[in-house]
């Protein structure tokens, strides 16, 4: 979800160093399925783009920082992998707000099921149409 973190620098660590631990956090307990999608894209073994995982996005809204981690983000392309799993059915809205914000940004969100990896070959397609 995203966080407000206007008031993070009051305290002992400033509002980068928060975002920072909170990546960490993410890349340290990184789901199976994420796992994959991160083997098929590290090192730039798709189409030479380098992609980032657990990466903070920060926007304002009304003058209040905020920030989503996209899962993965190919800043060269502007395109954000979305690794869904079951979790994104109860919060649709939320992902449909998100997005919108990502777009607004000029960021392209492609959204990937955890069914979807049952065939790595085809995901490895949709991600490079993502790309061109």
């Amino acid at each position: 979800m995203a966080e407000d973190i206007r008031n993070i620098g009051r305290e002992h660590n400033s509002w980068r160093e928060k975002i920072k631990s909170r990546v960490r956090e993410l890349r340290q307990n990184q789901t199976e399925a994420e796992a994959t999608v991160w083997e098929l894209v590290r090192n730039r073994k798709i189409l030479g783009k380098k992609f980032l995982r657990q990466h903070p996005i920060v926007y304002s809204f009304f003058k209040r920082p905020l920030y989503f981690v996209a899962d993965f983000y190919c800043a060269e392309a502007k395109l954000i992998l979305e690794i869904d799993g079951s979790i994104h059915s109860l919060q649709e809205d939320y992902d449909f707000q998100r997005d919108f914000i990502l777009k607004q940004k000029g960021l392209t969100v492609l959204r990937i099921n955890n069914e979807e990896l049952k065939d790595i070959a085809r995901v490895k397609v949709k991600i490079i149409k993502a790309l061109e």
